[in-house]
């Protein structure tokens, strides 16, 4: 169930598909939304070096960088009210942040259900000088689940769920069909065979368990790697959505993609539900 839903606006591309994604899926399931920004706009004035007598150039970019950054902010903040407004979904608030960016976020999440954000953007837009680490900091503070939003915006009618028979990620479903953002989603359950002693009978469970739940579902388990066969999987096979598990305990870096999952996050073509 989605009653409330927390959106991050950086004023980027990936803001516009969160707010849409975040007002499709709040007219779904009767949800309200908040906004928060992401974007510390005292952080702006940060030019890196400068040469002897590029005082005044760097003074200008420092100026036009706030600038252009903060109209962005404020067009997507009034772009997200608007969309909410004609879509007849509450907007509870929007939040400003004007220090730590994700410090609004971490906050807000522990009384929405779902967090949808646009994490590659933490990497195309520099709103940290730390990427690696903000995305750590919020998955370990408690920002789950996350929708991962990809750049342009696709409507979700079949997810896959990487799976590979960990704690960690049989959570995942289970919270994805709890929480069922997509009633009618079709599910694709895709388990890869990294060692030859993996238990035939773990893809099997987990789909009679999405089938409980009633959900259309189709399996699959692959010699390879999750780390560097996921992503392609998904292409192949059209998902629209890649569902994935991650632990608190465990940084999201060490998890089912291994050390490539920052990777997976920065070339993403489609979204990812983020879960523990």
């Amino acid at each position: 169930m989605i009653k409330r839903i927390l959106v991050g606006l950086g004023g980027t591309p990936f803001t516009k598909v969160s707010t849409q994604c975040a007002t499709e899926l709040a007219r779904r399931h009767d949800a309200q939304t908040t906004g928060v920004t992401v974007v510390d706009l005292s952080k702006l004035g940060k030019v890196g070096p400068v040469p002897a007598g590029a005082g005044i150039y760097a003074q200008r970019m420092r100026e036009r960088q706030a600038r252009v950054t903060k109209e962005g902010i404020e067009a997507a903040i009034a772009a997200f009210k608007n969309h909410c407004s004609s879509q007849q979904v509450v907007c509870r608030r929007i939040e400003y942040e004007q220090k730590d960016p994700f410090t609004a976020m971490i906050a807000e999440a522990r009384y929405n259900d779902l967090t949808i954000f646009g994490l590659r953007s933490i990497f195309d837009y520099g709103f940290t000088s730390d990427p690696d680490k903000a995305i750590v900091k919020l998955v370990t503070q408690g920002v789950r689940p996350i929708l991962a939003v990809a750049e342009n915006y696709r409507p979700v009618k079949k997810a896959l769920i990487a799976y590979s028979g960990s704690m960690e990620s049989a959570k995942a479903i289970r919270h994805f069909l709890h929480l069922k953002p997509w009633p009618d989603v079709r599910l694709h359950i895709v388990h890869f065979k990294e060692r030859a002693d993996t238990e035939p009978f773990l893809v099997r469970d987990a789909a009679d368990f999405c089938q409980a739940h009633g959900f259309e579902v189709q399996t699959d388990t692959l010699d390879g790697q999750a780390r560097s066969d996921l992503m392609p999987f998904a292409r192949e096979v059209d998902a629209d959505l890649v569902v994935m598990g991650n632990s608190v305990h465990k940084t999201l870096i060490k998890q089912l993609l291994g050390d490539t999952v920052l990777e997976t996050i920065k070339s993403a073509d489609r979204p990812l539900f983020l879960s523990q």
